[in-house]
């Protein structure tokens, strides 16, 4: 069957085509209802049949690869290796297991988990999965008011924690900033487990706070079965990065999100039994969830989960990696790829790489040299990818585990299976079907498994925010701008919140952002708009420069501007040309990689930036204040 016959089915001949993704998984009971769709937007998938994420992800796979590697936990910062087999994996997720329910967890209550990179923290979340216990995950090294205001929104009956993270060789204390999140919000958890990484000295409160070591050494053979959970039961709750005022938590189902990850791995990410899979993301992220944790282990595959950055040791590190463990699929972020496309081209071809299948990216769009360097280097196939939280899973990309086809360029693909996508036009809710006309990209109901059911305990906001920015239509919005090719390629362009409104012209920050790319000298670009009172918004860039050597001075600087500007010119017409591009050496992102263009827009217009407790590199924002200040 071609693709474009899976894709028709998944929506005309929807309850047949998952009955059949949804044997890829074990059910202690099967589904009474494969899709009940009869109070939209709020689709339930798998009625009446019931599951545990943790038993698909780990005991199910004992029998026949007990003794294979599950959990590969790696970590350039503090220089650990450990491999997991599935057997020791289950071992370990029935000891957290039986930990948090020494603490009174139970179905249904929630877990705050706020770790960094460590294999207690893929314990804790397949032991919530196990006991049916919802996780809500918060990045590691998150600042206190952020984080109180998840546990105020939780109101999680554990959290559970470390005495610190390390980011390039710096350790980050988490336990001072748990303390002072656990000051100022009003819920307060029963108890607090603590993983004792011996980085940074801790301060217990004594009641409240239990080291996890000694619990865990009460539990070394306690048996922990799993709980049996309703498909439509809650798995997790996670919330979305650069959201303001009341956190917005994503919530998830079990069977749902069980189908749909298993049949991703099957049909996208071309995962099988035995295989080794290496994302690069945090679990603070749901790239982390899906596939980190999750995705490959429902697969039966190992899975790497890495501590460290993409330059230490070295510029091979992942690399390295992907040699030893055999990698065969491997997910990452345009972001880390441009990081690395600044260091030695040599690390490229130190390592074995042969296992290598194809090189998958997500998080932002995907810009076409970065594409073009990151697939000569690799010599692999670069599949890029577009989702969201909300999603769980790709909405756009290439399915080649069901039939091969070709990527383009600066498009992250087709739709994906039970995704029936559109573009339309945003005040008239028109759907426009030709090729290359802007519209707003748009997912028709029912949504497909493993897609949010809801906002946490908000069905109004859930329903406000994303179901009712439409006129006339009750559609998801992604409040992405894109474009159509004639072969059904989609091109993504950028928020639609990100739009530049220039003496009445309607520009993309991602347009102009990809013309200013594709100058020889640019690494990386953000654009934003500014307030202008001729123009009414005028379109500023911030740019990385590959090669320094020639801006020694003003003049030179000038120079490069305009050979960037008279780039804009000839591709995108005098209206889109920015009104000034400033050299910065990085720019303001947050730990996952998206570019904080609010925080920049603020910036430049004198306002707060708000807040900022994602940002990667603090620097970069004082860069641009210090551009701004003088111009």
């Amino acid at each position: 069957m071609g693709y474009a016959e899976f894709h028709r089915r998944s929506l005309e001949d929807r309850d047949a085509f998952w009955a059949e993704q949804a044997k890829l998984i074990d059910w202690e009971t099967p589904p009474q209802q494969i899709c009940d769709n009869s109070n939209p937007p709020f689709t339930r998938w798998f009625v009446g049949g019931r599951t545990n994420l943790c038993h698909n992800a780990v005991d199910r796979h004992l029998g026949a690869r007990g003794e294979q590697p599950a959990l590969i936990y790696v970590s350039s910062e503090t220089n650990e290796e450990r491999v997991y087999s599935y057997r020791e994996l289950h071992s370990e997720v029935q000891r957290f297991a039986a930990v948090l329910k020494s603490q009174g967890v139970g179905k249904g209550d929630r877990v705050l988990i706020y770790m960094p990179m460590i294999a207690e923290a893929a314990f804790a979340m397949l032991a919530c999965a196990r006991i049916g216990a919802v996780h809500a995950v918060v990045f590691g090294g998150f600042a206190s008011v952020s984080l109180a205001s998840r546990i105020d929104d939780a109101t999680p009956k554990v959290v559970v924690s470390a005495d610190a993270g390390s980011r390039g060789g710096k350790v980050v204390p988490y336990k001072p900033l748990l303390d002072e999140a656990l000051r100022l919000s009003n819920h307060k958890p029963g108890s607090v487990l603590l993983v004792d990484r011996k980085l940074a000295p801790m301060e217990m409160t004594a009641g409240r706070d239990h080291d996890y070591a000694t619990l865990a050494d009460r539990h070394q053979r306690t048996t922990v079965e799993c709980e049996w959970l309703e498909s439509t039961d809650i798995s997790y709750t996670l919330y979305t990065s650069g959201t303001t005022g009341k956190p917005k938590g994503v919530q998830r189902d079990v069977g749902g999100y069980a189908v749909a990850l298993t049949a991703s791995m099957k049909h996208i990410f071309l995962g099988n039994a035995g295989e080794t899979y290496f994302s690069t993301s945090d679990i603070g992220w749901v790239v982390g969830h899906s596939y980190i944790i999750y995705g490959p282990l429902l697969a039966g595959m190992a899975t790497i989960m890495y501590e460290g950055l993409p330059t230490r040791p070295d510029a091979g590190v992942w690399w390295s990696l992907v040699e030893k463990y055999k990698v065969t699929s491997m997910f990452s972020a345009p972001t880390a790829v441009r990081v690395l496309k600044k260091q030695d081209p040599a690390f490229l071809k130190k390592y074995d790489l042969s296992s290598l299948r194809a090189l998958f990216l997500a998080g932002e769009p995907l810009d076409e040299p970065t594409a073009k360097w990151i697939a000569e280097s690799l010599g692999r196939p670069i599949i890029d990818n577009y989702w969201q939280t909300e999603s769980g899973w790709p909405i756009l990309t290439v399915a080649n585990g069901v039939e091969k086809k070709a990527s383009k360029f600066g498009s992250p693909g087709v739709p994906m299976y039970g995704y029936d996508v559109k573009l339309v036009h945003e005040s008239t809710g028109e759907e426009l079907k030709g090729p290359d006309q802007k519209g707003v990209v748009v997912i028709e109901g029912p949504t497909p498994p493993g897609f949010m059911q809801t906002v946490w305990r908000d069905d109004a906001r859930y329903v406000n925010t994303y179901w009712s920015s439409i006129p006339g239509r009750q559609v998801y919005s992604t409040f992405d701008w894109g474009i159509r090719d004639q072969d059904g390629y989609y091109y993504i362009l950028g928020r639609t919140d990100d739009v530049i409104n220039v003496a009445g012209h309607r520009l993309g920050t991602r347009e102009i952002e990809e013309s200013i790319s594709s100058h020889p000298n640019i690494a990386e670009v953000a654009v934003v708009g500014v307030a202008d009172q001729l123009k009414g918004q005028v379109a500023v860039a911030f740019a990385v420069v590959k090669d320094t050597s020639g801006l020694t001075d003003e003049a030179a600087k000038l120079k490069l501007e305009g050979e960037v500007m008279k780039v804009v010119d000839e591709q995108l017409g005098a209206v889109a040309r920015p009104a000034r591009v400033r050299f910065v050496t990085v720019l303001p992102k947050t730990r996952s990689g998206k570019l904080l263009r609010r925080a920049i827009q603020a910036v430049c217009e004198g306002r707060d930036p708000g807040d900022l407790t994602t940002i990667e590199d603090p620097t970069a924002l004082q860069q641009i204040k210090d551009l701004v200040a003088t111009r």
